[in-house]
């Protein structure tokens, strides 16, 4: 149960504070350690496939070589002058066996690569999920929903996607510049010097692109968060909005929030995006001197014309991983961002933990308010000196205009919420010294906002207590009135509810919620104007029904249709916080005050 709030909550606007980028990645792998041994393995694979490619030009430089001094010697009639095809063919059978190994290393890693991707990706999801159930109502009060479902899903999915293609990358872009910067110094140590000037403008130009970057596209995550915020509450309240004529309102808003995140993803895309080209001209020009060395040195002897082949071709590779580690730096932008908002979510203040651990073996059902305080906020207290006294089995009928409190009453006795001055007592007991579960445990509750889920009739009704059988669960259904329109459905309790769950009527829905909360057999129970979204008809047999199967036990009863509630035992009148009158329903009417105005609201006078 939550308070109101209005169905734009989404395009609430985040407050973006500095973020420490390091921290984030240093989190980040702390997810790894469990999978050490593993990524130890990918790290040796990787550089052994980097390798096994890193040699292949050389080898190829020296089939070259090779072939040209045979021709060569052919050309000047040299005696003997022949082609080693026998060398020739046993470089080949090496070079066959380099790519072969090259290729079975590196789809090794990637396949190890992904399993631990996938278990990390899980585990992670996993802890949010347990987030999910240790977080306090509040949270999912002033939260945008939007938002919340953008850092389980799509950042979780960035996080996943860096890692899986991120990792590997980097050991084999750093291994590649090790390599190729080993097999250039075999071949010419003046070309290399040349080739080495590239690389500390790449690696500075690219420093400080990414760390221009990196607000742009924190950036860009926040305002998609904001988006599908807005996405998904037009979709949840699309027929709220066409009855208001709110399509333009909410498509200016949408315009709004796309145009800021084309502006923030073509900011942080186009700065991204001139990595590349940068990195590319600075590797050409250095290229373009490579070969023009190369080319003095082949023509003074000092190098032969299969060993400037093998480095022309070792340089070009070299550009490639600074090019990788160039296009790590957009992807690890995005992802540090993304991992920020998911640690910011981990990271959110759990509700306060129970130490107590006192069970009520037998509940009688007495319920008391003792000068209770309570406020959503600390500086705006909004129920002082509450006073309540339910004895067990009364049935409780609390009524009462908008925000006067009625379903704050509820949210404080469920634990909710806690209580800022007094206390609620269960049979004697302090419910904070009773564990939210062993609490939540004695309460069934119906709300009027119906919930079910994407599955079959009898598991929705089910929910409520999954041991049960199918006889108990049948009895509850047939009680509640659930029966009867169940049996007129071509798959009867079979029948599957839609995602939407909007296959059956509000009506129906709202009967199944009553018949899940009549199968968990609660010790009280707690109606939220439960029978909201039936016909009167309906609503005569239900409330006959909850007589036959509440019995004796206490039950409260929030009520705006005030004839639904005068058989009541109690009937607790609210308004600012406070409780103004109680009494039953017949001495509320004599006493001519605030429940006879709201009756008489709704009714004629009896003549």
């Amino acid at each position: 149960m939550t308070r109101g709030g209005g169905p734009m909550m989404a395009m609430r606007t985040a407050v973006v504070k500095p973020k420490d980028f390091n921290k984030t990645v240093k989190r980040l792998f702390d997810f790894t350690s469990p999978y050490i041994f593993q990524m130890i393995l990918v790290i040796i694979m990787a550089i052994l496939g980097t390798i096994f490619g890193i040699i292949s030009p050389k080898l190829i430089g020296n089939i070259t070589s090779k072939i040209a001094d045979g021709l060569f010697q052919m050309a000047n009639n040299v005696p003997g002058a022949h082609i080693d095809l026998d060398y020739v063919h046993s470089i080949i059978n090496i070079l066959v066996f380099l790519f072969v190994g090259s290729a079975l290393f590196n789809y090794l890693q990637s396949y190890i690569m992904v399993k631990v991707t996938q278990k990390i990706t899980f585990n992670l999801r996993l802890l949010i999920t347990e987030k999910i159930n240790r977080l306090p109502l509040k949270y999912f009060d002033t939260e945008p929903i939007g938002d919340v479902l953008s850092r389980i899903t799509y950042d979780v999915d960035t996080i996943s996607q860096s890692f899986q293609q991120s990792i590997t990358q980097v050991i084999t872009a750093i291994t590649t510049v090790v390599g190729i910067l080993i097999m250039m110094l075999t071949i010419s140590f003046e070309m290399t010097l040349i080739a080495l000037i590239s690389l500390p403008i790449s690696l500075y130009l690219v420093t400080r692109i990414v760390k221009l970057g990196q607000k742009y596209f924190r950036a860009r995550t926040r305002i998609l968060g904001q988006l599908n915020g807005h996405i998904e509450e037009s979709f949840s309240n699309h027929p709220i909005i066409k009855v208001f004529n709110a399509e333009s309102k909410q498509t200016d808003a949408f315009e709004k929030l796309s145009t800021n995140y084309f502006m923030e993803s073509w900011k942080s895309e186009t700065i991204g995006g001139t990595m590349m080209p940068i990195i590319s001209l600075v590797s050409n020009l250095s290229y373009i001197a490579v070969s023009v060395l190369g080319a003095i040195l082949v023509i003074e002897g000092k190098l032969k014309v299969g060993s400037i082949q093998a480095f022309i071709q070792y340089i070009r590779n070299f550009s490639q991983p600074i090019n990788q580690v160039a296009n790590i730096g957009t992807v690890l932008q995005s992802t540090v961002a993304s991992a920020e908002r998911v640690f910011e979510f981990i990271d959110e203040p759990d509700e306060v933990q129970d130490e107590a651990d006192q069970v009520l073996p037998e509940v009688k059902g007495a319920v008391s308010f003792k000068n209770v305080d309570f406020g959503y906020s600390s500086d705006n207290i909004f129920i002082k000196g509450l006073n309540i006294t339910v004895q067990p089995g009364q049935r409780v009928a609390i009524v009462g205009p908008t925000g006067a409190g009625k379903t704050t009453l509820i949210n404080l006795l469920m634990r909710f919420y806690d209580v800022l001055g007094g206390s609620i007592e269960v049979d004697g007991v302090d419910i904070r010294d009773l564990s939210r579960n062993n609490l939540r445990n004695i309460f069934g509750m119906v709300l009027q906002d119906t919930w079910l889920f994407n599955g079959t009739i009898q598991e929705n009704i089910m929910f409520s207590n999954p041991t049960t059988t199918k006889e108990e669960m049948l009895k509850a259904a047939d009680s509640a009135k659930v029966d009867h329109f169940v049996q007129t459905l071509p798959e009867g309790y079979n029948l599957l509810i839609n995602e939407e769950a909007n296959n059956i009527s509000s009506g129906q829905k709202q009967l199944l919620t009553i018949a899940r909360a009549f199968l968990s057999n609660p010790s009280i129970l707690i109606l939220d104007e439960a029978t909201s979204s039936v016909d009167t008809r309906t609503e005569v047999l239900i409330q006959r029904a909850m007589e036959k199967l509440m019995g004796n036990k206490t039950s409260f009863i929030i009520a705006h249709r005030l004839s639904t509630i005068k058989d009541a035992d109690l009937i607790l009148v609210m308004n600012h916080g406070a409780i103004i009158e109680q009494g039953t329903h017949e001495s509320l009417m004599k006493q001519n005050g605030f429940y006879t105005s709201l009756y008489l609201s709704q009714f004629e006078p009896e003549s």
